[in-house]
């Protein structure tokens, strides 16, 4: 990783500034599986709070553990009693389907490049490519991601850059260009550099 933060420092000077506000690199990795997706659709557009409560419904009803089968064995009007929209019910359903049967095989998952991971995931219902990016981030460990639909990743670009307004994600490739290939790295400070006490 020093590799990663000497490149960085040295690539690019706004973030060499970033880099010593936030200091020491502690990314926080979950498995690469089928719960740690779950917990993704979960945790969409919901505070962290409640996103966490009822995670935690699901997973108790499901027996302790979540896999494919102990979502389909639960009702979708169970689901929902749960405090599951009809939305991710009907997702992380989804989801569960397409690991069942091997679409989605996440030792699989592993071997594969980029891309090809952004394009497997996408295919289930309610995971698009931020979903996907925040997967190959955080549980795959990919070292080279940008994710440009990031919210907190554009207001930190643009406050950091001093952009009038928020990027877009041609303009967020072009300037990141520098970073590579460790946009992994510089898009985790990023995120810190807008909330130091993030669990990210």
């Amino acid at each position: 990783m020093k590799e990663a933060i000497v490149h960085l420092r040295e690539a690019d000077p706004v973030m060499r500034a970033i880099i010593d506000q936030v200091g020491a690199y502690q990314i926080q990795f979950r498995d690469p599986d089928f719960e740690t997706l779950v917990k993704s659709i979960v945790y969409q557009q919901l505070s962290g709070r409640v996103a966490g409560v009822i995670f935690g419904r699901v997973t108790d009803a499901a027996g302790g553990r979540l896999t494919p089968e102990s979502i389909l064995k639960l009702r979708p009007v169970r689901m929902r009693a749960l405090g599951l929209s009809n939305q991710k019910t009907a997702y992380i359903r989804d989801l569960a389907r397409h690991a069942r049967d091997g679409r989605v095989a996440f030792e699989e998952l592993a071997r594969l490049p980029d891309e090809a991971v952004i394009e497997r995931l996408t295919e289930v219902k309610g995971i698009g490519v931020w979903t996907a990016h925040m997967f190959l981030i955080f549980a795959l460990r990919r070292p080279n991601v940008l994710p440009t639909g990031d919210l907190g990743i554009r207001n930190a670009i643009r406050k950091a850059y001093g952009l009038l307004e928020l990027p877009k994600p041609a303009e967020m490739e072009t300037l990141s260009e520098p970073w590579r290939p460790y946009r992994t790295v510089a898009s985790w400070y990023l995120w810190r550099s807008l909330e130091p006490d993030a669990n990210l």
